[in-house]
C-alpha cells in the first residue's frame, strides 16, 4: 500500500482577482458584442454611441437596427428604424449620416442606408421607443364595481377575469367617458 504525501502549501500565493468593484462594461462586453454580431454589427460603438455619432436630433428620431454586408465584402448597408412621420426629414440627413457613421468605422463600410419605417409601439422584435406609450387611465370606482358585479356570476375564473378586462377596455376608451 501507498502512503499519501502530506499536504503542503504552494510556495507561490494564488491568484487574485481584481479587488473591489468591476466595472459592467468589462463584464457585459462578449454579451454586447454577440449579440450585435449577429445583427451585423462588427463595431458595438455604433450601437452603445449612437447618440453621439448621429447627433441628438437625429438620434431622438431614429435608431439602427441591421447592417447587411455584400456578397464582396464591402459596402454594407445600414438599416434605421423610425415612424412614418420623421422619415422625410431623415431622409435628407442621409449622406450627412453616413459620413458621420463611416466616420466611426474609420473607412467606408456603409455604402447605402435604408429607412424601415413602423408606429411608436411597433412590431415586438423592433419596437421604436421613440414616445413612450400612453397608460389608459383607470376606472371610475362605482364603473369598477359595476364590473365585478356583473361578472362575479361566471363560474369559470379566466372567462370571469377576460370579460372583466373587456369591460375596463370599454369603459377606459376615450369617447365613452
Amino acid at each position: 500500500m501507498t502512503r499519501r504525501q502530506p499536504y503542503q502549501p504552494s510556495a507561490t500565493p494564488p491568484k487574485r482577482f481584481a479587488r473591489g468593484f468591476t466595472q459592467t462594461g468589462g463584464i457585459l462586453q462578449t454579451h454586447i458584442r454577440k449579440a450585435g454580431e449577429k445583427r451585423g454589427f462588427a463595431e458595438t460603438r455604433l450601437l452603445t454611441h449612437w447618440a453621439e455619432i448621429a447627433g441628438a436630433a437625429t438620434a431622438a428620431i431614429c435608431r439602427p437596427v441591421k447592417i447587411g454586408y455584400a456578397r464582396e465584402g464591402f459596402g454594407a448597408t445600414l438599416t434605421l428604424l423610425t415612424n412614418g412621420a420623421n422619415a422625410p426629414m431623415l431622409q435628407a440627413d442621409l449622406p450627412k449620416l453616413k459620413e458621420r457613421v463611416n466616420a466611426c468605422y474609420g473607412y467606408a463600410a456603409i455604402s447605402h442606408i435604408r429607412l424601415t419605417q413602423t408606429a411608436e409601439a411597433g412590431f415586438a422584435e423592433a419596437q421604436a421607443a421613440f414616445a413612450p406609450p400612453a397608460r389608459k387611465p383607470a376606472p371610475d370606482p362605482e364603473k369598477a364595481a359595476r364590473i365585478n358585479g356583473e361578472t362575479a356570476g361566471v363560474g369559470d375564473e379566466g372567462l370571469r377575469s377576460a370579460l372583466a378586462a373587456l369591460g375596463y377596455n370599454i369603459l377606459t376608451k376615450p369617447q365613452n367617458k
